[in-house]
């Protein structure tokens, strides 16, 4: 087979001196930043960038200062969901076939050289790749080039032809006994971005060292040699295996199902994404045939039409808007839709057993706090659970999980980072076999040991359960939730962003950071602040007390305790966009309560409170 590589000559000889010249009074004029320029150089000058210099000569000549200080300013990350962006055809700070192709180069580098110290005889021999991809544009293309990429490294790759799930991905990772897998996806971004997220051999997300060792890689990557996708196809080194796949992920999403009432009337959207691949065979496989595709988001569609500023993200209430609509013109009960990628999902539901009244959707916290209610009593129920069964959940996910759990007298895994990929490794770290729930705060959701990420099609499976059990009962979800409540104490939640986008955005969130650290408020919302947990240098402060260590997760999050209990913020920049993200959390306890539409609205007026003030401080501090 013949190799190429990713950085072959120019066509078009490029006047570096000349095109240099004019970076060096754009740089006298400050039209570009001082890293910018560095790596528009390098884009220029280094022989590894060959064929892409003509694209940034061209753009130089046209004057695009402004997008080229964009895409050049840094080197794009890998963050908690991997390598994500927007796109542009050059640029070290975008998505584009240099930058993805050496996301590839790095993954093969690194699982190389670890199956040479780790496998029996130090042998390369077998390794292998899983690949799949989204509906976004240019998924397919990155896809194949990431193939390319390991084929050449001496992977075998495993191709999943087809829109598909990042949840089928991470099975077909442990499905297959590969070394790791690459899916090509920006989730629930913008139409303009798109990224790949990196997988280990255990089917989770790659978790340290061996990110820092693949960021490493991709850092010193020069020439990428690739194969091409058709020679390596008709050589066997790229097997197309989506049926073989396709049959066993479904078959086992099944496995996790509960009997029960079946009379449910669904409509679903799958937001233009790839979710209608997985979410109707497992609800069709578990019983529930009276499922409605919603016709306007079914198409798949990298430019998400039919849907609120072309953001499909079911953490968003708007999106759900059209959708309510058809559901209560067919009388429907339950409205479920999943992000592109299919690996979240959120869902709406009637306050009332009325269809066509009022409808309200659920928050990723409430639904997690449902799903875990109901996976616990139905273990109890079949006498399958003992106290060494265990849910886990991120710091920053409701603790209405937790006091369930412990009514349920099983464990909690909570003292997690945010992303999934951490609750995927504490599955590894404690066990399989008496994991029950996994969830976050971002929707998702997980059961089972096949997969090491979040998967939207078996949480819509249970969730239809947990509907249809409802309704036999005469209830609705919003009504369960509030049972929830009446029992363990009101819990409300909430999340709110600020934006800092390009090279002065990073600058400022670094600044924010740093002052939330040294020099946070000293009260939020009327309410004094009690103690600040550093999670970088894992040190908290009280109030006129002096710095002590204290038992946690590394990473850069502030959490900040208030006055009442159970209430508190937390503080992190966004592994995935250029934000800073700030969490709220407050609570009244079931002993308390005696209207709970009353409290439900006090906490909510206290949320707002307390995101005003945390929105303030940014203002005032960035």
């Amino acid at each position: 087979m013949p190799d190429r590589t990713i950085s072959a000559p120019a066509s078009t000889p490029v006047d570096s001196a000349a095109v240099l010249a004019k970076v060096g009074e754009a740089a006298q004029r400050k039209l570009l930043s001082a890293t910018a320029i560095e790596n528009i150089r390098a884009w220029l000058t280094e022989p590894r960038y060959s064929e892409y210099a003509p694209l940034v000569a061209d753009e130089i000549a046209a004057g695009k200062w402004k997008e080229l200080d964009e895409v050049f300013w840094t080197i794009i990350p890998f963050g908690t969901g991997g390598r994500r962006g927007k796109m542009y055809p050059i640029g070290s700070n975008a998505i584009n076939d240099r930058t993805i192709a050496e996301s590839a180069f790095g993954l093969a580098s690194y699982v190389k050289d670890f199956a040479t110290t780790t496998k029996a005889g130090g042998s390369q021999a077998d390794l292998s790749c899983v690949i799949a991809y989204d509906t976004r544009h240019r998924s397919r293309h990155f896809a194949e080039l990431c193939a390319e990429v390991m084929v050449a490294a001496g992977f075998k790759v495993f191709f999943l032809d087809g829109y598909r799930s990042t949840p089928e991905l991470s099975f077909a990772v442990r499905h297959l006994h590969a070394d790791c897998g690459i899916m090509v996806t920006a989730s629930h971004n913008p139409p303009s971005d798109n990224a790949v997220k990196a997988y280990w051999s255990t089917g989770g997300q790659l978790l340290p060292p061996h990110d820092q060792g693949v960021i490493d890689r991709v850092m010193s990557c020069a020439t990428v040699t690739r194969v091409p996708f058709a020679a390596a196809l008709a050589a066997g080194k790229v097997v197309m295996c989506q049926g073989e796949v396709d049959a066993a992920f479904i078959a086992t999403l099944v496995k996790q199902s509960w009997p029960g009432p079946r009379e449910l009337k669904i409509v679903y959207s799958p937001l233009h994404g790839v979710g209608a691949s997985a979410v109707l065979p497992v609800l069709a496989a578990d019983g529930f045939h009276d499922v409605e595709l919603f016709a306007p988001h079914a198409e798949p569609d990298g430019d998400f039409p039919n849907v609120p500023g072309h953001v499909s993200n079911p953490e968003n209430p708007r999106v759900f808007n059209s959708i309510i609509e058809r559901a209560k013109a067919v009388r429907a009960d339950l409205v479920l839709a999943t992000d592109p990628d299919c690996d979240r999902i959120g869902l709406a539901a009637p306050l009332t057993s009325n269809p066509v009244g009022p409808w309200r959707t659920m928050t990723g916290n409430q639904i997690g706090a449902l799903l875990t209610e109901y996976l616990l009593e139905r273990r109890s129920a079949a006498k399958s659970l003992t106290p060494e069964h265990y849910v886990v959940k991120t710091l920053v996910t409701t603790d209405l999980a937790a006091r369930i759990a412990e009514a349920y007298g099983v464990r909690l895994e909570g003292n997690l980072q945010v992303g999934f990929k951490y609750i995927g490794g504490k599955i590894d770290e404690v066990g399989p076999e008496r994991f029950v729930f996994g969830c976050e705060e971002s929707h998702g959701f997980l059961v089972g040991g096949y997969a090491r990420d979040k998967d939207a099609a078996v949480a819509a499976m249970l969730v239809a359960e947990l509907a249809a059990q409802a309704k036999a009962a005469g209830q609705t979800l919003h009504q369960r939730l509030d049972a929830l409540y009446w029992q363990y104490g009101c819990h409300a939640e909430g999340q709110v962003s600020v934006t800092m986008p390009g090279s002065e955005g990073m600058a400022a969130i670094k600044a924010l950071m740093a002052r939330f650290r040294q020099d946070p408020p000293r009260e939020l919302a009327s309410f004094k602040v009690r103690r600040v947990r550093d999670y970088l240098s894992l040190k908290e402060l009280e109030p006129g007390g002096q710095p002590r260590p204290f038992d946690g997760p590394a990473g850069d999050m502030v959490m900040i305790d208030l006055g009442p209990p159970g209430t508190y913020v937390a503080v992190r920049p966004s592994g995935t966009e250029p934000k800073v993200k700030f969490y709220t959390f407050t609570f009244e306890p079931a002993e308390q309560l005696h209207d709970l539409e009353e409290t439900k609205a006090e906490l909510a007026a206290r949320l707002d409170a307390l995101a005003a003030g945390l929105t303030s401080f940014a203002q005032l501090k960035a």
